[in-house]
């Protein structure tokens, strides 16, 4: 095995591992060939946001092997920051060499290791990432009678029945206006708390509930009125309460970046008798907006017309969503929800996040805050500007999405290898906070449903919308498909972060991509044995604290194979997975006598300290 001259997540090389704390000291040690001649090294450490250099002398430390040691030590600075650093060795004849994360190079060429500096004096509460996420599309989950739309915002239609096929086609203008309902409602999310409950779910995440025009409510009408069809004000503080009383938690969607054309605030259709900002300059919302041609021409997300870009920036915007006494994140907060979650988070000003923390945590110091990043957030640029949403006053976790992309491409034959190193990059770079705050998922309203995506592959999707809409996997794609998300589904209980469900993936829905992933739940038409399976990791993983804040240590990475331990003091919970479709023995070291994978209770004696297993192909165990 080569001995590489830096590892940054070796603490034979750097020590803390991962990112630290403001003001910590870190100490690098860099192991080059004494063969290779170097007697001067020097570690180069770059701040991101100061824009500031620095050189720290690495002194001799002795030899090891054929190795020679130089070791030094920096204090991270007294701020938040991110920072980059590599290493200038100079050879006893002056030649210079530059050390990056690539190897040996020249000093353009290096690519430097990151450091993330955090603030840790704002605690993370923990109740987020210990326990279980439900993710729920509110019209489609649960109704309990047929809504009336009339006198209802936008020309909103209700099917009657219950299991129909969503509209999908545009309409007469080539729109696709998302105005068909369902009528699933608080309600209805209320009569199924105790089935969430035996689901194991600590955390119960709400698409938007606000008055809008459009089933799926990214296009707010009205910050301040829950959603008619959906319920009112004492529908979703009922709902909180009794969630809580189960001991679960209410994460509502904040979609602070644009509103609907048709609200309160813009109102291009005058569905509102207040004066918006389509209608008049004179309008208080008017200045909300950044206009290029009075009332057509305007910024706007993704270039959708109907959804008006915010200028977050201004005064009056943040005093009504963040700091007013009746803000937006206050009055909903004070309803009984325990978090929030920002939708594009990366089109959001980092003041602007800053200020919506330090306002949840004013109202319910237990608070929490999520962001939807798709990348790595630690590093992130978004609009040729780096963010922070993870420094330690910003967000207090992510939607971990590199985590779903890994496991979806492990999942489908990929390497385990692949996926360890991803995960050990979000390791190293998220503070630990951060990283133990994640949001884990394989489904999302975002994706096409994960056991369509795990049983079709790799046959491509239908070509037409059409072909798709009516798409049904075969027995044998829902087979393979199950048995991949059984699968999937123990990396996901099992992995630092909040394991959360798209509602319906543990019942078998199928669906490809948007409006087909958010069909109605199929209630008296579910999967049971998934059922079971999800209920049951979500026992195991609100009963075994190694489960919930355990350390992670890789036990094996290759081919198909991926296990890893989660230890906290004696106990110690090992998943272990086969992605393949041939049998896989491994052998781990084991403290006592007998392991005994919770799934099945099938037993394994030890043997010298050891045990081996045989993963069937598509399978995996979780061994206590």
């Amino acid at each position: 095995m080569d001995i590489p001259v830096f590892d940054s997540r070796d603490l034979r090389y750097k020590s803390p591992f991962g990112a630290v704390p403001c003001g910590t000291m870190v100490t690098a040690t860099v192991r080059p060939l004494l063969s290779e001649g170097f007697d001067h090294v020097t570690m180069v450490v770059y701040g991101e946001f100061a824009a500031s250099r620095r050189e720290v002398v690495l002194t001799h430390a002795g030899t090891e092997g054929d190795r020679c040691l130089f070791t030094g030590a920096y204090m991270a600075p007294e701020e938040p920051e991110l920072i980059w650093y590599c290493f200038r060795l100079v050879r006893r004849d002056g030649q210079v060499v530059w050390l990056g994360k690539n190897g040996y190079c020249g000093e353009g060429e290096a690519h430097s290791w990151q450091q993330t500096v955090y603030d840790d004096s704002l605690p993370t509460p923990d109740w987020f990432g210990r326990g279980v996420t439900y993710q729920i599309f509110p019209d489609r989950f649960r109704r309990t009678e047929i809504p009336d739309p009339a006198g209802m915002l936008g020309d909103r239609w209700v099917h009657q029945e219950w299991n129909e096929l969503m509209e999908y086609r545009p309409d007469e203008r080539g729109e696709i206006r998302n105005r068909d309902f369902f009528g699933g409602s608080l309600a209805g999310i209320e009569e199924k708390l105790d089935y969430l409950k035996e689901l194991g779910i600590t955390t119960i995440y709400l698409c938007p509930i606000f008055e809008s025009d459009s089933n799926h409510r990214y296009n707010t009408g009205d910050y301040d009125k829950v959603d008619p069809m959906l319920g009112d004000e004492e529908d979703l503080r009922r709902l909180c309460e009794k969630a809580r009383a189960r001991g679960m938690h209410v994460m509502l969607d904040g979609v602070f970046n644009h509103t609907g054309n048709n609200s309160r605030y813009f109102n291009a259709l005058g569905s509102y008798p207040s004066l918006g900002a389509a209608q008049s300059p004179e309008s208080p919302y008017y200045d909300w907006y950044s206009f290029h041609h009075w009332p057509d021409r305007y910024d706007c997300w993704w270039g959708i017309h109907t959804l008006p870009a915010v200028n977050e920036s201004r005064p009056s915007y943040i005093e009504f969503i963040i700091e007013g006494d009746e803000s937006v994140i206050r009055r909903w907060l004070r309803a009984g929800a325990d978090a929030w979650r920002l939708d594009v988070a990366d089109e959001l000003p980092d003041e602007f996040i800053a200020r919506i923390r330090r306002v949840i945590m004013e109202e319910k110091p237990e608070g929490f805050l999520l962001g939807e990043v798709w990348e790595d957030g630690s590093n992130k640029i978004a609009y040729s500007r780096r963010r922070k949403y993870l420094l330690g006053r910003e967000t207090h976790g992510l939607m971990n999405y590199p985590f779903r992309v890994s496991a979806m491409d492990y999942l489908r034959g990929g390497d385990a290898a692949a996926f360890r190193e991803a995960m050990e990059t979000i390791r190293e770079n998220y503070p630990r906070p951060a990283f133990y705050s994640c949001m884990n998922m394989l489904g999302t309203h975002d994706n096409p449903r994960i056991l369509t995506l795990l049983g079709t592959y790799p046959k491509e999707a239908p070509p037409t919308r059409d072909e798709r809409a009516h798409y049904r996997m075969s027995p044998e794609e829902y087979h393979r498909g199950c048995r991949l998300l059984q699968t999937g589904a123990i990396l996901l209980y099992a992995f630092p972060g909040s394991p959360t469900i798209f509602y319906g993936d543990e019942a078998g829905m199928e669906g490809y991509e948007d409006p087909f992933n958010r069909g109605t739940f199929p209630w008296g038409r579910e999967d049971r044995m998934l059922q079971r399976r999800f209920a049951l990791l979500g026992s195991l993983r609100n009963n075994r604290r190694s489960l919930q804040e355990g350390e992670l240590r890789w036990l094996h990475a290759q081919g198909h194979g991926l296990a890893f331990a989660r230890e906290l003091a004696d106990e110690i919970t090992i998943a272990a997975t086969n992605a393949g479709d041939d049998p896989l023995f491994l052998s781990f070291e084991w403290p006592g006598d007998l392991a005994t994978d919770a799934l099945t209770g099938q037993q394994f004696l030890a043997v010298d300290g050891k045990i081996t297993i045989c993963l069937p192909p598509l399978d995996g165990v979780l061994l206590v």
